[in-house]
């Protein structure tokens, strides 16, 4: 992994930029709050504690998560509805700051596309560089998630950067995030920024490089002269 140093520098000129989206891009976890929507709140975020500290596996995670929610197809609609993003401090200028340099950003999560299309439209973010995982139903009763996502297993998300790296052929490729999920990613990507604005996650502010508690910082570097 890069020092601090050559994080800042590859941040300063990044060609992409990937953000987790549960506790970074908003401020809450999506499949937690789900949860509470559900009444099984505390059981569920539970299980979301090990997963974002990487001690299980995160696909283990998932499936024990939603087989104590089994949500239906319209109790996700009724979340959605009535629960708009909670959009973290500086996200959206931070997102249009970096589109304004020609950065494409990305949207990287192991929660589900369903809950993350409202913030993506917030953002200006196209609704095609969301990669996440998908909720599957059948007569409108939970029917499990589509388990070919990348994003549904350990791992997952360092696939998703090199497939995106693959493709586009970026150079210089930035993770950001507050999970162990989003840390293994790097490599892959060619830098990881730990976020811990909305909460910290030990191994990850002890395994980042660069760790930063608000966008703001993030938002000052880039005014930096960029190379």
């Amino acid at each position: 992994m890069p020092t601090i140093e050559e994080t800042k520098a590859i941040w300063k000129c990044a060609d992409a930029v990937c953000f987790d989206v549960d506790s970074t891009v908003v401020t809450d976890e999506g499949i937690d709050e789900l949860a509470e929507f559900c009444g099984v709140g505390e059981q569920v975020a539970l299980w979301t504690v090990k997963a974002m500290g990487g001690s299980i596996p995160f696909r283990t995670a998932l499936s024990q998560r939603l087989g104590i929610m089994k949500p239906s197809e319209q109790q996700v609609l009724d979340f959605v509805k009535n629960n708009p993003p909670k959009l973290t401090a500086g996200i959206k200028d931070l997102v249009t700051l970096l589109r304004n340099h020609g950065v494409t950003v990305y949207l990287v999560s192991g929660g589900f596309r369903q809950l993350i299309i409202p913030a993506a439209k917030q953002l200006g973010i196209p609704l095609c560089n969301i990669h996440a995982n998908k909720l599957l139903f059948k007569e409108g009763k939970y029917a499990g998630f589509d388990e070919t996502s990348l994003t549904s297993e350990s791992g997952g998300k360092a696939r998703v950067v090199a497939m995106l790296k693959e493709t586009h052929g970026y150079k210089k490729l930035v993770m950001v995030g507050d999970g162990a999920t989003d840390m293994e990613a790097c490599p892959p990507a060619d830098a990881f920024i730990g976020f811990g604005g909305n909460r910290i996650r030990q191994s990850v502010q002890q395994g980042a490089k660069w760790f930063v508690t608000s966008f703001q910082e993030l938002i000052d570097e880039l005014h930096v002269q960029r190379q």
